[in-house]
């Protein structure tokens, strides 16, 4: 059992910057491969970003390649998401998740946070 949970978010002006951290419970941290998801005002859940069990593996959505970044720290049980030149479109609610599989689905992750409010302002 893997409880996670988000903090960080916040209110931001265009091309400002944030955060997010996630903080995870359990002895089997390591072993889970970890995402980040967000979910716009009136849209479905999307994909943003994961990171491998181990920390040397990543992807990214492409409209945030280049501006955000994912890492982890094990020994903390805590994954990051570090967002620079935020937009007004990147404004949501972020969502952490782990997955045993690489790579899965949305459906097949494991756990979930319950979330953290991004907005960000023109």
């Amino acid at each position: 059992q893997v409880q996670l949970v988000e903090s960080g978010g916040g209110l931001v002006q265009a091309g400002g910057s944030l955060r997010l951290s996630c903080a995870a419970s359990g002895r089997t941290f390591g072993t889970y491969n970890m995402g980040w998801f967000r979910q716009p005002p009136g849209q479905e859940r999307e994909f943003v970003t994961a990171i491998g069990y181990n920390g040397r593996n990543t992807y990214y959505t492409d409209s945030v390649k280049g501006r955000f970044t994912i890492s982890r720290d094990n020994g903390k049980n805590t994954i990051y998401l570090q967002m620079y030149s935020l937009k007004p479109e990147d404004t949501a609610v972020y969502y952490c998740a782990a997955a045993l599989n690489w790579r899965p689905l949305l459906s097949e992750y494991d756990y979930w946070g319950q979330g953290t409010q991004v907005t960000v302002s023109s």
